[in-house]
């Protein structure tokens, strides 16, 4: 499963976690404006907004996981088993196949406010990729630094809901999520005060209690509210290095370590990479679970009207500083 987040201080940054058994080999893509967007039911982009992220290429096509456009609207499609739907192509709607949504709202959109709008007349189709890679059940949260929402395709249509938290992980629904927080309203970062009753003498006895009962566990519903609490507690200043170090540790609290979430088979699902871009600069940065070094990589210093994408293959092995 995955965490998706949106964080703002003097920029906004937007990235995610990409818990898997498996690897598609992904890598970081950018594609230019004038690089053709071919769409199963609707005309081909030949002229759009510069794009990069996180995206397993088939075919000479970006399938992205996660990205960003030039001009600081951000998106990211999680997994949604058992919840996602997706319809038969219909009279009347912009026709979607869900691995074209990334780059579709990306590629012609600034804000989350034009991309709502976009969706108002959307039908995320029934369309596979191939016969090798069938449609993922997904759900997406598209942000920009003033907002975020997040559209999942169930079976009454796609449903849009605001997200004042800027977290998404999978299940359940985003509004069961939403609402799930209530049960932690409680939590804090200061210590508690004793309102245990009957003059019982209790006191913290070590640092943190505020927030006892926070998950720790890596379920879905339990990342979100770990992700939400840390994220609305985090205090961070505004410098490059420093943000992106906090978004860093922010997903950190629920990234997935080898051997916790045994899939069948002696398969583990682990953080495969965690991302995070600033979407004011064009700077994507990435660590994997093999390398916790950041690596970094500026869209601007690409030919941004070019036609041909552009690859940048994950750097997994672990890159240690020695000092002697």
């Amino acid at each position: 499963m995955c965490t998706a987040l949106s964080f703002v201080t003097r920029d906004h940054y937007f990235g995610r976690t990409l818990d898997l058994e498996y690897s598609y080999h992904e890598t970081v893509t950018l594609t230019p404006r004038n690089f053709p967007l071919a769409f199963r039911r609707l005309p081909a982009m030949n002229s759009h907004y510069a794009i990069i992220g996180m995206a397993y290429v088939a075919d000479d096509y970006p399938l992205y996981y996660d990205a960003a456009n030039e001009h600081g609207l951000a998106m990211a499609g999680l997994n949604f088993p058992g919840n996602a739907a997706y319809l038969p192509p219909r009279e009347g709607c912009d026709n979607v196949a869900p691995f074209e949504f990334i780059p579709w709202v990306l590629g012609q959109c600034k804000s989350v406010a034009e991309a709502r709008a976009l969706l108002s007349r959307i039908n995320l189709a029934n369309i596979s990729f191939s016969d090798a890679l069938p449609a993922s059940p997904l759900h997406f949260m598209i942000a920009d630094r003033d907002e975020s929402i997040v559209a999942e395709p169930v079976k009454d249509g796609v449903h849009v809901y605001d997200n004042p938290v800027g977290v998404m992980t999978n299940n359940p629904t985003f509004d069961m999520q939403l609402w799930n927080l209530n049960n932690y309203m409680a939590l804090d970062r200061e210590p508690p005060r004793n309102t245990f009753g009957g003059g019982l003498p209790l006191t913290a006895y070590s640092r943190g209690m505020g927030a006892l009962g926070l998950p720790g566990d890596l379920s879905s519903a339990s990342r979100f509210v770990k992700a939400a609490f840390t994220k609305l507690n985090s205090v961070c200043g505004e410098g490059e290095e420093e943000s992106v170090t906090q978004f860093f540790h922010i997903l950190g609290s629920v990234c997935q370590q080898r051997g916790c979430v045994h899939m069948g088979e002696g398969k583990y699902e682990i953080t495969i990479y965690t991302s995070c871009c600033n979407t004011a600069t064009g700077v994507y940065y990435y660590t994997t679970y093999g390398n916790s070094q950041i690596t970094a990589i500026d869209m601007r210093r690409e030919n941004l009207d070019g036609d041909a994408l552009r690859l940048w293959p994950l750097v997994t092995g672990q890159q240690i500083r020695r000092e002697n």
